[in-house]
């Protein structure tokens, strides 16, 4: 059967930082849309966005807003997803979710288009978006991965406020200006909304993303650990995980250690593979002070890799550091990846 000249999309949570971002990539990618329906909460239900100069009043989610819909992009909170996402493929929706509601479930691929685009023939409605930290340091692994095996993986992330959202950055400045004007300020946000306790991030460093579980590692580490295991198969892999907020509004970066099965291997064969893999951009000239930085890769959709170099004592072992924007690829441009994906191979017809 023959691909469709469009298809009917659905955004739900259209008004919020991710779902305008969705807007802004199905825009930029010239994604064929015949029909786009956007939903939301009955808070923001009646607004009015402009998709290619066309005005699209959003509609109040309900359980058959679903029906006609080939593709669902789902960016609204996990609660709404699981209340939601059901309804979608009943009416026959494919559900691309960018919430953590579904991404551990055993029949829901998790797909990062990079690295598992074939996870997607298995899917049963619903595809889940990994988490904005995992995908980028999957698309820097997964090359490495392919070419030499992988062992072991120890990261720490420095991750954009803009991950916890809107207010969040607005906290972020509000609090700088306070500080810089020495004007008083009261956090209550970061680290958690719902925790009891909120501390400063402006000028800051938190080393607390989500809550805590009783490993003393938190929900973002956990997500992290579990789901480069599903998204590569490695379920043997050993990975671990430190997840730090700094007081930037948009780039997530890492520092990832990384340990392969072959000895001999140079750096300079590492960045060479790099250089040419999918997604990739390699920023690696020391000498010339050319590395990653968050506040270059703003609305940009690749991943950027850099300060390439062997670990000292083990063999095998190597570090790298990673820069992405954590709203498009870590968030909006995987998902819309993915349903190009759906359509070429011919899983939405």
């Amino acid at each position: 059967m023959e691909k469709k000249d469009g298809y009917h999309v659905a955004v739900l949570g259209a008004t919020g930082a991710v779902g305008q971002q969705m807007l802004n990539t199905l825009e930029q990618k010239n994604f064929p849309i015949s029909t786009l329906t956007l939903l939301s909460s009955p808070r923001s239900a009646g607004k009015k966005l402009l998709f290619k100069g066309a005005e699209h009043t959003i509609q109040e989610v309900n359980p058959d807003s679903f029906s006609g819909v080939d593709i669902a992009l789902f960016s609204a909170g996990g609660s709404v997803s699981k209340e939601y996402a059901e309804h979608a493929v009943r009416h026959g929706a494919i559900v691309i979710d960018n919430t953590s509601a579904f991404r551990m479930e055993e029949n829901v691929p998790l797909v990062v288009p990079e690295v598992n685009e074939q996870a997607l023939l298995k899917h049963q409605g619903i595809i889940a978006n990994p988490n904005c930290s995992t995908i980028q340091m999957v698309v820097a692994l997964e090359p490495i991965r392919q070419k030499y095996g992988l062992n072991k993986v120890i990261v720490s992330t420095y991750q954009a406020v803009s991950g916890s959202g809107a207010a969040a950055v607005e906290e972020l400045y509000s609090q700088t200006k306070a500080i810089i004007h020495n004007e008083s300020y009261e956090p209550a946000i970061l680290p958690v909304k719902g925790e009891k306790n909120h501390y400063q991030i402006a000028f800051n460093a938190i080393p607390q993303i989500d809550k805590f579980v009783e490993n003393g590692f938190t929900f973002e580490e956990m997500k992290m650990i579990n789901e480069t295991k599903k998204i590569m198969s490695l379920p043997d892999l050993h990975v671990a995980a430190t997840c730090v907020r700094l007081p930037v509004a948009t780039g997530h970066s890492e520092s990832v250690y990384f340990e392969i099965n072959k000895e001999g291997i140079s750096v300079q064969e590492i960045k060479d593979l790099l250089a040419t893999a999918p997604g990739v951009v390699l920023q690696d000239d020391p000498d010339n002070q050319i590395y990653p930085m968050p506040a270059d890769c703003v609305g940009k959709s690749d991943v950027f890799i850099g300060r390439i170099r062997k670990d000292l004592d083990e063999l095998k072992g190597f570090h790298m550091w990673v820069v992405s924007d954590n709203l498009l690829k870590g968030a909006a441009w995987n998902s819309v990846q993915i349903a190009e994906s759906l359509i070429n191979l011919g899983i939405v017809k």
